[in-house]
């Protein structure tokens, strides 16, 4: 496993559960999958000794977040098996690369540009204002995002993000957002979970509701085949989440996609038959897909380094009521193992559970108010 955060530690979990031992590659001292890996390989995912010796170790190598150098999993494929392989991390590494291939699919985004430099932005067509200034790399959970209306404030969030490489995004007439979770082995099968609606707070994933109201077949299927053309085209081998917003009339466009397991594809852990770390183990393994089959409704709660405060912003940090959390039958608890909270750091998660969707945020809802976390009907 290249990068030692919390997807690492969920996908070690599912692969010891099937027998397998792990091996992990992070720079970081202690980190939540190194401490639950057979082995921590402490040192920089572009050290080549270090890379040599997770090659010499290990029949299959893959990764748990998505900048992890390309050129590292370029150079361990000439050892082992490595999926996703570092040509598809590329594409998703750098936004302009990204929309420009999801383009080409056929699969709709929204109104976009280039920006290279502050020319671009004179040069942008008006269907991009107002907008969204996107850093190309390196950006997550909201960072190198700046809304601007005027072609002035888009030069303006130019100069703020250092000039870097950009794509000046159109706003949408978001209604909501959906991902989907899709995965595909070396022989080109691929299986596809039920679509998550995600709620996001200063750009950071919130909740994520399965089988929740307002679940609509027809999205869900077009959804479904547009990230299987995505992983097609892509020649993708692993766990792939593609975002998308739901706009105007129930119109999809693709947003982004991430190469691996995804925050939002958390409640299959606990509500499918197959959870998409176990299906990251397949893919390695050469293993048959499992099901992506839900098996009831679900709502999954991020919690924050915030729950640690209790919703104060002038509080003393304190143990969150984990035993009220627990008290709950349907809730179930995920943490990561991080030693210090931090506000906006994420922690862990709590799946809630229940036969119907209306009985899962019923849970989600006990449940948010005892880590004081926003919640709505």
């Amino acid at each position: 496993m290249m990068g030692g955060g919390q997807l690492g530690r969920m996908f070690c979990h599912a692969a010891q559960a099937m027998g397998y031992k792990v091996a992990v590659l992070d720079p970081g001292e202690p980190c939540p999958a190194g401490v639950v890996a057979d082995r921590h390989i402490q040192a920089r995912y572009d050290d080549h000794a270090a890379l040599d010796q997770l090659a010499a170790q290990c029949r299959a190598v893959t990764t748990e977040f998505e900048n992890v150098p390309a050129d590292s999993l370029n150079y361990l494929a000439r050892h082992c098996r490595v999926s996703p392989a570092g040509s598809a991390v590329a594409i998703a590494q750098d936004r302009i690369l990204e929309k420009a291939f999801i383009r080409e699919t056929g699969v709709p985004v929204a109104p976009y540009v280039d920006v290279r430099s502050a020319s671009d932005i004179d040069a942008a067509p008006a269907a991009v204002f107002p907008g969204i200034l996107k850093a190309a790399r390196l950006g997550y959970d909201g960072k190198g995002q700046v809304r601007i209306q005027t072609r002035q404030q888009a030069k303006e969030a130019f100069a703020r993000l250092h000039e870097v490489p950009c794509v000046l995004e159109a706003l949408q007439d978001l209604k909501r957002e959906i991902s989907i979770v899709v995965v595909r082995d070396a022989g080109g099968r691929s299986v596809v979970y039920p679509a998550a609606r995600n709620e996001h707070r200063t750009g950071i994933l919130a909740v994520s509701s399965v089988g929740a109201r307002g679940d609509d077949d027809r999205l869900q299927e077009q959804a479904s085949e547009m990230a299987r053309r995505i992983a097609q085209r892509l020649d993708y081998r692993g766990v792939l989440c593609v975002e998308f917003f739901v706009v105007g009339d129930e119109k999809l466009i693709a947003n982004e996609m991430a190469p691996r397991p995804h925050n939002s594809g958390h409640y299959t852990i606990n509500a499918c038959i197959a959870s998409q770390f176990e299906q990251q183990a397949r893919v390695m393994a050469g293993l048959p897909l499992g099901s992506p089959d839900r098996l009831c409704a679900a709502v999954m709660l991020n919690i924050l380094g915030d729950v640690w405060f209790g919703g104060d912003a002038n509080a003393d940090r304190r143990e969150p009521d984990w035993m009220s959390v627990l008290a709950e039958p349907g809730a179930k608890l995920h943490l990561y193992g991080k030693t210090e909270a931090r506000r906006g750091r994420k922690m862990g998660h709590v799946t809630c559970l229940g036969a119907t969707a209306a009985e899962a945020r019923g849970v989600a809802a006990t449940v948010a108010r005892a880590l004081h976390i926003p919640f709505g009907n």
